[in-house]
C-alpha cells in the first residue's frame, strides 16, 4: 500500500518538482508541465507500485495532485 508521502515523492521525481511545491490543486498538465511521456511514466509507476492497472477511464480522471492521491487512497481501500 502506498502512503501519501511515496505518491508525493513519486510525483516530484516524474514532474520534477520539488515535494514541497505539490500541491493538492496544482494541476499535472498546466501547473506541473506533465506531457503525454510523463503521464504514461507516471501511470506505468502507480501501476507498479500499486500492483494493479490504472483503467483509462480513471486515468483520464487524475488533473490534479489531490486526484491522484485520492485514487491511490480508494485504490488501497482506506483514508490514509
Amino acid at each position: 500500500m502506498l502512503k501519501s508521502e511515496e505518491v508525493l515523492q513519486i510525483l516530484s521525481e516524474v514532474c520534477r518538482v520539488p515535494e514541497a511545491e505539490l500541491r493538492p490543486e496544482a494541476r499535472l498538465i498546466q501547473d506541473l508541465d506533465l506531457d503525454s511521456v510523463l503521464t504514461l511514466e507516471l501511470l506505468m509507476t502507480l501501476e507498479e507500485k500499486l500492483g494493479t492497472d490504472v483503467p483509462e477511464v480513471e486515468a483520464a480522471k487524475l488533473v490534479t495532485v489531490g486526484d491522484v492521491l485520492e485514487f491511490v487512497r480508494r485504490q488501497a481501500g482506506t483514508g490514509d
